[in-house]
C-alpha cells in the first residue's frame, strides 16, 4: 500500500511540474498579507490592507474630518440664510405697499427662510462631537430593555450567560464589575438598531479597548489573563447580540453574499489543474482531509461568536496543509496553500461568506486579527474571496474567449478534451466531477429504458383492449350458433318425478302409553 501512495506521488509530482511549466500559478508573499503601514500586523482587505489598529485610527481620523468639514457647512449654510433673510427683510420695508396676493407672497417665502434657518441649525446639533453620547437623563429614561433584550432566551444563550457567571466567579472581585458593564453594554446596545454597521463595530470596539485597559491594570500587565477574560466578554456578548449585528439591515452584506454566490456556482467549471492545486484525491487520506476541510469552512455559518468563527477557519486551514503534505510527502509551502484554500472555497460555496467574513471583521477581539495562526487564516481566505470576486481568464491561463465560454455555460473545459488524453488513476482528477460523469451517463440509459418500459407497457394496454373485443366477439358468436332454452329447477324435478302420488305417506310419530 505504501510502495502504491509513493509511486501515485512521484507520478503526480512530474505531473504537477510539467503543469507549473507551463502555468502562471497563484502566488502571494507574505509581504502582501501585513498591514500597508507597516507595523507588523495582518492586514485585512475589508479595512483596505490595514491592520484593525491601524484602521480605527485611520477611521476616526476621517470622521473627525467629516464632522469638522459638516460643521463648517452648516455654519456657512447659516450665515447665508441669515443674510438672505434680513436682505429681503429690509426690502419689503422700504417698498411700497403690495397687493394681497403679492403679500401673501412675501409671508409664504418668509416662513419658508425660517423653516430653512431651523434645519440648519437641527444640521448643526447633529454634527456635534458630543452628539454621540446621550444625556444622563435619557439614559436614565432609556433602561427599559428593548424586546430583542427581553425575549425569551434560546438554550444556547442561556448556556453561555451560566457559563459566564461561572468564569466570573474564578477572577472574584473584578468578576462583578465586568458583568454589570456587559449587561450594560447589552442593554444600550439594544437602542441602537438604527447605526449603520461601521458604527456598531466602533461600539463593539470601543468597549473591547476600555475593558481591556481595565483588566491590564487589574492584573498588572498579564496579557495571557486578559485574552482570557476578553475571550469569554467576547463569547457572552455576541451572543447575546448576534441576531441584531450579524448581518444588519443597515448594511449590504446580503447583497454581497447572493453576489459571492452567484460568483461562484457560475465557476463550477474551474479544475484542480487550472488552479495548479497541489493535492491527489485519489489518495483516500487526502480524500478525506478535503471533505473536512469543505465540512469546517461550511460550519463556520453556525457559529455565534467571531472566535469560533475563526477556529472553523483554522481547521479548515489545517486540513488543506495536511492534503498537500500527504500528496507532496513534504511540508505544504503558502504558495500551495492559498490555490488549495481557492479551490476550497469553490467546492464548498460557503453560506453567507461575506456577512461571515465581515462579522468577524467588525466584532472580533482585535489581537485576534492581528497576530498568530488564526489572523494568518483569516487573511489568507480574505484574499481566497478577493481572488475569485477578479478571477478572469489570465489568472487560469485561458484565451478570454474560451473564458467566456465556460462563464455562460456554453462549453465545459472537458468538453475539448481528448478522452484518451484524460488523467486516469494517480493524476489530479476531481472524484466530485468524475462522479457526476458517471451519473449523467447512468441518467441516460435510464431514460432510454424508462422509454423502452413505457412504449411496453402502451402495446400491452392496446392489446389487452384488442382481445377484450375478441373474446366478446367469439362468445356472442357462440350464443348466436346455440341458443340456450332455460327451464326452473321446480318443474323439472316434478316431470322427472311422475308416480310421486303411489308413493305411501310419510310416517308420522306415535304415543305409546306405558
Amino acid at each position: 500500500m505504501f510502495k502504491l501512495q509513493h509511486t501515485r506521488t512521484e507520478r503526480y509530482k512530474r505531473d504537477t511540474m510539467s503543469q507549473r511549466s507551463e502555468r502562471r500559478g497563484i502566488h502571494v508573499d507574505q509581504s502582501e498579507l501585513l498591514c500597508k503601514k507597516g507595523c507588523g500586523y495582518y492586514g485585512n482587505a475589508a479595512w483596505q490592507g490595514l491592520c484593525s489598529k491601524c484602521w480605527r485610527e485611520e477611521y476616526q481620523k476621517a470622521r473627525q474630518r467629516q464632522i469638522q468639514e459638516d460643521w463648517a457647512l452648516a455654519e456657512k449654510l447659516q450665515r447665508e440664510e441669515e443674510a438672505a433673510y434680513v436682505s429681503s427683510h429690509s426690502s419689503s420695508q422700504t417698498q411700497p405697499p403690495q397687493s394681497n396676493s403679492l403679500a401673501t407672497f412675501s409671508k409664504f417665502e418668509e416662513k419658508k427662510t425660517n423653516e430653512k434657518t431651523r434645519k440648519v441649525t437641527t444640521v448643526k446639533k447633529f454634527f456635534r462631537p458630543s452628539s454621540r453620547t446621550a444625556p444622563k437623563k435619557e439614559s436614565h429614561e432609556g433602561k427599559a430593555p428593548s424586546p430583542s433584550i427581553t425575549r425569551q432566551s434560546s438554550i444556547e444563550t442561556d448556556r453561555v450567560s451560566r457559563d459566564f457567571v461561572e468564569f466570573l466567579k474564578t477572577i472574584q472581585k473584578p468578576g462583578r464589575d465586568i458583568h454589570k458593564q456587559s449587561r450594560g453594554f447589552i442593554e444600550s446596545m439594544g437602542n441602537k438598531k438604527d447605526l449603520s454597521a461601521e458604527e456598531l463595530s466602533e461600539c463593539v470596539q470601543d468597549f473591547y479597548q476600555g475593558m481591556s485597559d481595565r483588566l491590564l491594570n487589574h492584573f498588572k500587565g498579564s496579557s495571557e489573563k486578559v485574552d482570557s477574560v476578553m475571550d469569554q466578554v467576547e463569547k457572552y456578548i455576541m451572543t447575546r447580540l448576534y441576531k441584531s449585528v450579524f448581518c444588519p439591515e443597515t448594511s449590504d452584506d446580503e447583497k454581497k453574499d447572493l453576489a459571492t454566490q452567484r460568483r461562484i456556482r457560475a465557476l463550477h467549471w474551474v479544475t484542480i489543474q487550472m488552479l495548479c492545486v497541489p493535492v491527489d484525491e485519489d489518495i483516500p487520506e487526502v480524500s478525506d482531509s478535503v471533505v473536512e476541510a469543505i465540512t469546517d469552512i461550511i460550519e463556520m455559518d453556525s457559529k455565534r461568536v467571531p472566535r469560533d468563527k475563526l477556529a472553523c477557519i483554522t481547521s479548515c486551514s489545517k486540513n488543506i496543509f495536511n492534503t498537500i503534505r500527504v500528496t507532496k510527502n513534504e511540508p505544504a509551502s503558502a504558495d500551495d496553500f492559498l490555490p488549495t484554500l481557492i479551490y476550497i472555497v469553490l467546492k464548498a460555496n460557503p453560506p453567507r461568506l461575506q456577512s461571515n467574513i465581515q462579522y468577524i471583521t467588525r466584532f472580533c477581539n482585535p489581537s485576534r486579527l492581528m497576530t498568530g495562526e488564526d489572523g494568518y487564516y483569516f487573511t489568507n481566505l480574505c484574499c481566497a474571496v478577493a481572488f475569485i470576486e477578479k478571477l478572469d481568464a489570465q489568472s487560469l491561463n485561458l484565451t478570454p474567449e474560451d473564458f467566456e465560454r465556460y462563464m455562460s455555460g456554453q462549453v465545459s473545459p472537458r468538453q475539448q478534451e481528448d478522452p484518451a488524453a484524460w488523467p486516469q488513476s494517480g493524476s489530479c482528477v476531481n472524484p466530485a466531477l468524475s462522479q457526476i460523469q458517471h451519473n449523467l451517463k447512468l441518467l441516460s440509459n435510464l431514460e432510454k429504458r424508462q422509454q423502452q418500459v413505457t412504449e411496453g407497457a402502451q402495446n400491452l394496454q392496446t392489446e389487452l383492449a384488442e382481445w377484450q373485443d375478441s373474446v366478446a366477439r367469439e362468445v356472442q358468436e357462440i350464443l348466436e350458433r346455440y341458443p340456450l332454452e332455460i327451464k326452473s329447477r321446480a318443474s323439472a324435478i316434478e316431470a322427472e318425478n311422475v308416480e310421486n302420488d303411489r308413493l305411501p305417506p310419510p310416517l308420522q310419530p306415535q304415543v305409546f302409553a306405558g
